[in-house]
């Protein structure tokens, strides 16, 4: 077993496809394309790449803790109750779990994601 992995946005397994529930979608026509590279602890530690086209959708983290790494795009996330911020392409950022709000895709977004459930 490699205990090193390496997530190389430019060499890229195939994706996962897929659109958002319908009880999440807010605005627009979202694809999400997902390349998983790994997966530990029975499932509960998730790293990948994700990528989102422009459009809008209710962000639910539940016990989900959620680190994310911009490698292209912009977005707009909006926690409930909290003014809108605005990240871009080098940003990093963490929902906690617990997090509620709306994740807006202004341009095609592609990031790296360690999930942990």
């Amino acid at each position: 077993m490699n205990l090193l992995i390496k997530i190389d946005p430019e060499n890229l397994p195939e994706a996962k496809v897929s659109k958002p529930m319908p009880e999440r979608l807010i605005a627009g026509d979202p694809t999400f394309r997902t390349w998983a590279f790994d997966e530990g602890k029975e499932g509960r530690v998730k790293t990948g790449i994700w990528e989102a086209t422009p459009g809008e959708t209710h962000s639910i983290k539940g016990e989900i803790y959620e680190f994310c790494h911009l490698l292209d795009g912009v977005v707009e996330l909006t926690e409930e109750g909290r003014a809108p911020v605005i990240y871009r392409k080098g940003d990093s950022f963490v929902m906690k779990p617990g997090f509620r709000g709306v994740w807006k895709t202004i341009e095609t977004v592609r990031k790296i994601y360690v999930v942990i459930e």
